[in-house]
């Protein structure tokens, strides 16, 4: 009996694993493509926290100064005037003058997160009721805003999301982190959101009104959880209020040099999901079909099993084919098992301890998502 379930086990996970590819599959080509619709265009607030300089930062900061937008407000925020993001900020504002642009000098923290910090002190700032908080290392179109001014003004609504692509760096290990943006990530939340769950928020980009913020108890409320934006989410839930995942994709820069700055980034982003959903986050290994098929051929050595390896493969190099053209990003199907077979592995890890690293600090995050220095 012992020896039929150890069997029969990798064999159902595979199962499993290659109908969420399937699905997942299905769900990218329903994705709706991002289209105009004529709404009114009040003025918004775009805040943007800054640190350090970033790969491309000064291209994905003009991005925000090009707007095709009537009125709307650039709120830059540093905790230091040596900060070298300020300079980038300066030239920017010389080259568009007709821009309304506030820089935030301000080192005070109200939390263990420093970028909810800086958040919060930019607020007395903010001139205008619409908000959109977008990370500093994000690439947007002219017709951004424009994409996000009708959902956020519709009444219910809490706060206006958007998925991304990874723009990487020439190195390995940012292609790495690409590929698991692309065909981890953006599937299995274009899954979730086709299965009727709208339980995410990517800092990529949020929009929400300055009173949804402020009945969520405003930043200070989530100033020392590090997953900030899927708390901002979560509250807004709370009170009531729909997430709207836009049809409007950015792009984030994926600046990983060496690999364990790949592996020191993934494991802070997995044991904050595991940590924040542990039941969400075991159940996920069903997404890493091509890994579990693979396993499951390695293990029984049947026919069967191996037919199905084969359909997880065919399926995963349709995903990530689908995905390379819905994204609008390079093919890379030459990386997909090493990937898989990585982010897998990081998943398991994903389970070992509650200690990350991030921008050089050792923490640990607690049960509700906070965090606290890691003194061990």
């Amino acid at each position: 009996m012992i020896g039929i379930l150890f069997q029969w086990v990798p064999f159902g996970l595979a199962s499993l694993g290659v109908g969420v590819l399937l699905a997942q599959l299905v769900a990218l080509e329903s994705w709706p493509r991002a289209r105009a619709s004529a709404c009114a265009l009040p003025p918004m607030s775009v805040l943007k926290p800054l640190c350090g300089l970033e790969p491309w930062l000064y291209e994905g900061l003009r991005s925000f100064f090009c707007q095709d937008y009537p009125a709307y407000q650039l709120v830059f925020g540093v905790r230091e005037a040596t900060d070298p993001a300020v300079a980038l900020v300066r030239r920017l504002q010389a080259e568009f003058p007709e821009r309304e642009v506030v820089l935030v000098v301000d080192p005070r923290l109200i939390g263990a997160n420093a970028k909810v910090s800086n958040l919060a002190n930019m607020m007395p700032h903010v001139r205008y009721n619409i908000l959109v908080l977008a990370d500093a290392d994000i690439h947007v179109g002219g017709d951004y805003l424009k994409a996000l001014a009708g959902p956020v003004q519709e009444p219910g609504v809490g706060i206006v999301t958007c998925l991304y692509r990874g723009r990487p760096v020439a190195t390995l290990w940012a292609r790495l982190g690409a590929l698991f943006i692309q065909d981890w990530f953006v599937p299995q939340v274009l899954l979730a959101h086709a299965l009727g769950s709208s339980d995410f928020a990517f800092g990529a980009t949020i929009a929400l009104r300055r009173e949804v913020l402020e009945a969520m108890g405003g930043f200070e409320a989530i100033a020392s959880h590090l997953a900030d934006d899927y708390e901002l989410g979560a509250r807004s839930r709370a009170l009531g209020l729909r997430t709207v995942l836009s049809a409007y994709l950015v792009e984030t820069t994926v600046n990983e040099a060496r690999f364990r700055d790949l592996i020191g980034h993934q494991l802070r982003w997995l044991r904050t999901i595991r940590v924040i959903n542990p039941w969400g986050y075991a159940f996920s290994v069903v997404t890493f079909g091509l890994p579990l098929a693979a396993g499951a051929a390695l293990w029984a050595r049947q026919d069967a099993v191996s037919v199905l390896a084969f359909l997880a493969l065919l399926l995963r190099l349709m995903l990530h084919f689908r995905a390379c053209k819905r994204l609008r990003t390079r093919f890379r199907a030459g990386l997909v098992p090493l990937a898989d077979a990585l982010l897998c592995g990081l998943w398991g890890l994903g389970f070992l301890g509650q200690g990350v690293r991030w921008r050089g600090q050792a923490l640990v995050v607690r049960a509700d998502g906070s965090i606290k220095a890691n003194r061990e």
